[in-house]
C-alpha cells in the first residue's frame, strides 16, 4: 500500500492531469496502466490515489467502464453538516433566509453577464422543471439544477459550487410544504428565467426575491414560524 504522502502527491499529479487536458464531469481518464506510466508511478500507488480521489467527489469509478471526473467538481455531499440538525423545519426556514440574501443579487448578475448558451440552458432547465411537476414526478433535483444554471450564469465561480450547498432546502422545503407550491414555482421560474435571458437585472432581482420569500413565507405559515423566538 502506497504511504500517505505518496497517495497524496499522485493525487494532486491527477487533478492536475485533469486540468492540463481540461477535462469535464463525465469525461473518462486513462487506465489504470496509462496513469501509472504517465505519472511514473506503480499501479497499486494510483489505485490508493483513486481512492481518495473518488471519496473526495473528484472522481467517479463505474464498475466494468471506468474512471471518470465525477460531476460532484469535488463538492462534498453534505460539507454544512445538515444530516446532524435534527430541527428540520427550523433548518429550512433558515436556509431560505440564507438564500434570500444570496439569490436576488446572483439573479442579478446572471442577468448582467450571462452568454446566449447560459440563458438557454436557464430556459431549458426551467422546461424541466415544468414538466416534471406537470406529470407529477420529483422534481426536487430538476429545481435545483434550474438555481445552479443560474449561478453559474452569474460568472462567480463560489457561487456556482455555493449555491448547490444551500439548495438543500430545495427537497427539504418540497417535502415540508407537501409539494403545494408548484403552481408559484412555475410561474416565479419563469419570470426569472426570462428577464435574464433578456437582460432585466431588476426584475430578475425581484423575481427571485419574490419566488423565494413565497416559499418563505409559505413555510412560516404551515408551521408557525415565528422569528423572534430564535
Amino acid at each position: 500500500m502506497a504511504s500517505k504522502l505518496l497517495t497524496e502527491k499522485i493525487a494532486e499529479d491527477i487533478i492536475q492531469l485533469i486540468r492540463n487536458n481540461k477535462m469535464k464531469p463525465g469525461d473518462k481518464l486513462a487506465n489504470e496502466y496509462e496513469l501509472a506510466k504517465n505519472l511514473n508511478a506503480g499501479r497499486g500507488s494510483i489505485r490508493e490515489a483513486i481512492k481518495l480521489l473518488v471519496s473526495r467527489n473528484i472522481l467517479l469509478v463505474r464498475q466494468g467502464a471506468g474512471t471518470f471526473v465525477s460531476r460532484e467538481q469535488g463538492i462534498p455531499i453534505d460539507p454544512l453538516g445538515f444530516t446532524f440538525i435534527d430541527n428540520k423545519i427550523k433548518l429550512a426556514s433558515d436556509l431560505l433566509e440564507i438564500r434570500l440574501i444570496l439569490e436576488p443579487e446572483i439573479a442579478a448578475m446572471a442577468a448582467t453577464y450571462a452568454t446566449k448558451t447560459e440563458c438557454e440552458n436557464i430556459l431549458n432547465q426551467c422546461d424541466i422543471v415544468e414538466k416534471l411537476i406537470e406529470e407529477k414526478q420529483n422534481h426536487d433535483k430538476a429545481d435545483a439544477d434550474f438555481h445552479k444554471s443560474i449561478a453559474i450564469a452569474s460568472g462567480n465561480l463560489v457561487t456556482a459550487n455555493l449555491i448547490p450547498i444551500i439548495h438543500t432546502s430545495v427537497s427539504i422545503n418540497i417535502d415540508l410544504t407537501k409539494n403545494e407550491l408548484t403552481d408559484q414555482t412555475c410561474r416565479y421560474h419563469r419570470i426569472i428565467a426570462e428577464s435574464i435571458s433578456k437582460g432585466d437585472v431588476q426584475e430578475a432581482r425581484y423575481a427571485m426575491i419574490m419566488h423565494i420569500n413565497f416559499n418563505r413565507e409559505a413555510l412560516a405559515e404551515r408551521y408557525k414560524i415565528d422569528k423572534r423566538k430564535h
